[in-house]
């Protein structure tokens, strides 16, 4: 765009906060406005009687999208962050064994990894770090020297439990390759096998934390995006983008004040911005004029994707400390029977479980337990982040989702985790000082994330990643940035996102 815009962000998280900064330095005129009282979106934050917790993301990946946004708009990210590595995650099983991504699990495995690793260097730059558009994006990849080949690595067709089983044959080292599509809200028997570059990614560019918890990522770029200039309203929700004359021009917030831009950067759900899948007497962000011709593809691509799953969550006050725990474990369920996939028939009403979602019968139970003094009030005691995979919220349409709000059924469930836990080996019920249940119906209504679903839409199916919005939308000056939108969820990917949307719009 030749000259200065005049820019809105649309939401506080840490894609709109990254893109914000990125803008800001190139000199353009930037305000977010920020529904919540504070920012980061679902990057969370908790505390209470000495304890804190990350109520979002707990592991980082790929660092280097971190390293970029800062080096783009200033001081390098060491000035203003300390990431330190932390140890593979532990992934212990129903029959005592535990396993590791780092460990040798044999020559298939390292077949595996090493087709990991050429599924990422042919995805990457054409499909992370520049816009999409469409099953052109493929086509153009094997069009150039190479293509082909690349194309046949990723192997668009195959699902990523079909690439696992094709290397591997001990049911464990399945499982960990499953959990791989769980980092993007998505079921491995449908997720394609290009997926498999997140074990790439896990293990060349290893995981990471900071002390004082991953919050202080988003307080970092928000203290980056304000050092450039960008204005941060709090507690300012907007109702409405506004459109004049075909293209984008401003919002309406609550209260009816108009804001007048140049450009508008959406990064709220983008089912929320088109109105797909919401809950009745929701009013989409688009007026309903321009929902219609201009962002009929993306309202049509969104519709046909499957909601990412969502997440149940405890945070969890202990006495006392527990021997031999890694900063991240996960307890798997049962691999005999339906094992594994009971699971995710669960989370997306699939399967046996077809048309009748419910809460994960045995879940595989995920804990954050970083040995950060930050986090509890003494070293007698440690604050937990408990995860499980869950169905949406969806009380309006059970045959998807779960009424997460029905009386009694979260802290009911709750305590059905607490017995998992305790049947795999990390009993903790008697140390609880006091517990915080977060559910998908939570997590809708602090981050707008329709359902709960955490990433907008999964990867389920062979054609996901091309219905998932773009960043840009079909109205001009309207762009989309963060989990939702192109290239997918995740704070490596929510940079990303933001980096292509800053592309779009350009230096002044």
């Amino acid at each position: 765009m030749a000259g200065v815009a005049r820019v809105i962000v649309v939401g506080a998280g840490l894609g709109g906060l990254a893109a914000a900064a990125r803008l800001a330095a190139s000199g353009h005129d930037v305000t977010v406005c920020e529904q919540a009282g504070t920012v980061g979106g679902k990057l969370g934050w908790y505390e209470r009687d000495g304890f804190a917790f990350d109520t979002g993301p707990s592991l980082l990946t790929w660092p280097d999208q971190l390293r970029r946004l800062f080096a783009a708009t200033g001081a390098p990210l060491g000035a203003s962050l300390d990431l330190r590595p932390v140890a593979p995650t532990d992934h212990r099983f129903t029959d005592g064994s535990r396993l590791h991504l780092t460990d040798d699990l044999g020559p298939g495995w390292r077949r595996l990894l090493d087709r990991a690793r050429r599924i990422w260097d042919a995805t990457e730059g054409p499909f992370l770090s520049r816009p999409l558009h469409g099953p052109r994006t493929l086509a153009q990849l094997a069009a150039r020297p190479g293509g082909l080949r690349d194309v046949a690595t990723i192997a668009p067709g195959t699902s990523l439990r079909a690439l696992a089983r094709a290397h591997l044959d001990d049911p464990r080292h399945v499982a960990l390759v499953d959990r791989m599509a769980t980092y993007t809200g998505s079921d491995p028997r449908r997720a394609p096998a290009a997926l498999a570059s997140v074990l790439h990614l896990e293990l060349t560019g290893g995981s990471w934390y900071t002390p004082g918890g991953l919050r202080r990522v988003v307080d970092a770029v928000a203290d980056r995006a304000r050092e450039r200039g960008v204005r941060v309203l709090t507690q300012t929700r907007v109702e409405e983008v506004l459109v004049h004359a075909g293209r984008a021009a401003g919002v309406r917030l609550a209260g009816g004040r108009r804001l007048p831009a140049d450009v508008v950067v959406v990064n709220a759900d983008a089912a929320a911005l088109y109105g797909v899948r919401t809950p009745p007497g929701q009013h989409p962000l688009l007026p309903a004029a321009t929902a219609t011709a201009p962002t009929r593809g993306a309202r049509a691509g969104l519709a046909a994707t499957t909601p990412s799953l969502s997440g149940f969550v405890l945070l969890l006050a202990l006495r006392g400390r527990t021997p031999d725990l890694a900063h991240h474990t996960v307890l798997f369920p049962p691999l005999d029977g339906a094992g594994y996939d009971d699971e995710f028939d669960a989370v997306f009403g699939s399967g046996r479980r077809r048309g009748r979602p419910s809460a994960v019968p045995e879940p595989a139970v995920y804990v954050s337990a970083p040995d950060d003094p930050a986090l509890r009030p003494d070293d007698g005691s440690e604050a937990w982040f408990v995860l499980v995979n869950a169905p949406r919220h969806a009380p309006h349409d059970v045959r998807a989702g779960v009424d997460w709000r029905a009386p009694g059924f979260a802290e009911a469930y709750a305590d059905h985790v607490l017995a998992v836990m305790a049947r795999r080996g990390l009993d903790v019920r008697d140390r609880v000082l006091w517990r915080q249940v977060r559910t998908p119906a939570d997590l809708e209504v602090a981050t707008g994330a329709v359902g709960g679903s955490i990433y907008g839409s999964s990867s389920n199916g062979a054609r996901a990643a091309f219905l998932r919005p773009a960043n840009r939308s079909g109205v001009p000056g309207l762009l989309l940035v963060g989990g939702s939108s192109h290239p997918g969820g995740g704070i490596p990917l929510v940079l990303a996102s933001a980096a292509i949307a800053a592309g779009l719009v350009g230096p002044v």
